[in-house]
C-alpha cells in the first residue's frame, strides 16, 4: 500500500481515541496499522470498518508476549521500519482504592503500563536504527492528579508518564521524540466498560463514602458530553504531523487548565534536578509545552 506521509502503528484501535486516531491518519495518507485483540471476534465489526477504509489490521493484545511480539513481526515483514507508535491501549479501573485487590491492581498495570513497555520493545529497536521516529503515548490528565476513587487508574498513568518521560531523555540521542497525550473526560469505552472494586465487602465497610463515587460518576459523564472524542484524535494527528525537534513533551486536550499550568511548573524543575544529577547531555533545548482547549 503507496503512503505519502509514513508508517504508523495504533493500539487498542477498535474504539474510542484508537479507532477514530486510526481513522484520521488513513485519511491523511499514512499507511496505518489498526491494532486490537479478538479483530476476528467481538471486534470483527470495527476491523472490516477499518480495512474498508484502508487500514491494515493486525491481532494485537498488549498483555501478552507473544502478540505483541507477533504483531511486530507482521508490521514489519510488510512495512520494514515504523515512523509512529501510538500507546493509545488501556482500561480503567475506579472505585475505593483499598477494595481493590493486588490481583485486580496487577491487571491494571497490565495493560496501562506494562502493555505500552511490552509494545515499545517491540518496535524501539527500528526506530533507533533509523535514527528517527515518535512515540505518542495516550495518558489522561489524572495522570498529573490525585483523585479520590481513580487511585488505582491514576497511578498506572502516573507510571505510565514517567516511563515515557524517562524514555524520552534516553531515546533523544537517537533521533527518537516521545510525546504524551492528555485527554480530560471523553465518552469513550474507556468510561463505559471502567471496571469497579472487586472486593465489595471492603467498599460496603466505607459505607457513605463509598456513595460518593457516584457523583464523581456522574460529573465525569457530564463533562464528557461536553467534548468530541474526535478532539483526541486531531490531537494525536497533529503531533505526528508537525516537524521533528518542535513537538511538546505534553499536550493536554480538553480544557484542564489546572494541567496544563502544572506541567508547565514542574517542567523546569524536573530539567534542573536532571542538570543537577549531571544528565545534561540528555536534556536538548528547553521543552516546550501545549495546550488544546
Amino acid at each position: 500500500m503507496a503512503s505519502t506521509k509514513g508508517t504508523v502503528v495504533v493500539t487498542g484501535a477498535s474504539n474510542g481515541f484508537g479507532r477514530l486516531a486510526a481513522e484520521l491518519f488513513v485519511r491523511d495518507g499514512w499507511r496505518t496499522f489498526a491494532t486490537m485483540r479478538e479483530s476476528t471476534g467481538r471486534n470483527a465489526k470495527a476491523a472490516a470498518e477499518l480495512r474498508s477504509l484502508g487500514a491494515e489490521v493486525v491481532e494485537l493484545d498488549v498483555t501478552s508476549d507473544a502478540s505483541v511480539d507477533a504483531a511486530a513481526a507482521t508490521i514489519h515483514a510488510a512495512a520494514g521500519s515504523v515512523d509512529v507508535l501510538v500507546n493509545n491501549a488501556g482500561n480503567a479501573y475506579m472505585g475505593i482504592t483499598e477494595a481493590f485487590t493486588p490481583a485486580a491492581a496487577e491487571r491494571q498495570f497490565a495493560t496501562n503500563v506494562i502493555g505500552p513497555l511490552r509494545v515499545n520493545r517491540a518496535f524501539l529497536g527500528g526506530m533507533r536504527e533509523q535514527r528517527r521516529g515518535l512515540v505518542i503515548y495516550v495518558s489522561s490528565v489524572v495522570g498529573r492528579l490525585a483523585i479520590p476513587f481513580m487511585g488505582i487508574y491514576a497511578a498506572s498513568k502516573w507510571a505510565l508518564e514517567v516511563l515515557a518521560e524517562s524514555s524520552s531523555y534516553e531515546l533523544r540521542p537517537f533521533g527518537v521524540e516521545v510525546a504524551i497525550v492528555q485527554p480530560g473526560a471523553y465518552e469513550t469505552n474507556v468510561i463505559a466498560s471502567m471496571t469497579a472494586a472487586d472486593d465489595t465487602a471492603r467498599v460496603a465497610a466505607y459505607g457513605d463514602v463509598a456513595k460518593i463515587f457516584d457523583q464523581l460518576g456522574a460529573g465525569l459523564a457530564a463533562s464528557a458530553k461536553e467534548r468530541s472524542a474526535g478532539e483526541v484524535a486531531q490531537a494525536i494527528l497533529a503531533l505526528a504531523n508537525a516537524p521533528d525537534g518542535t513537538r511538546p513533551l505534553r499536550t493536554v486536550v480538553g480544557g484542564n487548565a489546572e494541567v496544563e499550568q502544572i506541567n508547565a511548573r514542574t517542567a523546569p524543575l524536573e530539567r534542573a534536578v536532571l542538570e543537577s544529577f549531571g544528565l545534561s547531555a540528555l536534556l536538548g533545548p528547553e521543552p516546550a509545552l501545549a495546550g488544546q482547549n
